[in-house]
C-alpha cells in the first residue's frame, strides 16, 4: 500500500490519500489462451470481368471447396458467377 502525505493552505488541516497496488498477476500456460476464429473472410470476384466483388464468412473447416455462387453484378447489369479469392 503506498501513503502519500500532503499539506493543505491552511493551517493545521492534513489531507491524506492512500492508493492501493495491484498484485502481480502470473500468467498461466493453458488458462485464457484464445482460440482461431472459425470463421475467414472470402472476397467472391465477378467472372465478368469487371472487378466487382462481394465478401462472404466461410468455415474452412466445414467446408474445404471454394465457393461458388450466380449473383448480380450490376456493372455489367446482369447475373454472373461468382468465384471464390482470397482476401488482400
Amino acid at each position: 500500500m503506498n501513503r502519500l502525505v500532503t499539506q493543505g493552505e491552511k493551517a493545521g488541516l492534513i489531507i491524506t490519500i492512500t492508493a492501493q497496488t495491484k498484485p502481480s498477476v502470473r500468467h498461466r500456460a493453458g488458462m485464457g489462451d484464445k482460440k482461431k476464429a472459425a470463421t475467414v473472410f472470402v472476397r467472391l470476384v465477378s467472372a465478368a470481368g469487371t472487378g466487382f466483388f462481394y465478401v462472404k464468412k466461410k468455415n474452412p473447416r466445414k467446408m474445404q471447396e471454394k465457393l461458388e455462387f450466380r449473383k448480380y453484378d450490376p456493372r455489367v447489369n446482369r447475373h454472373v458467377l461468382f468465384t471464390e479469392a482470397k482476401m488482400k
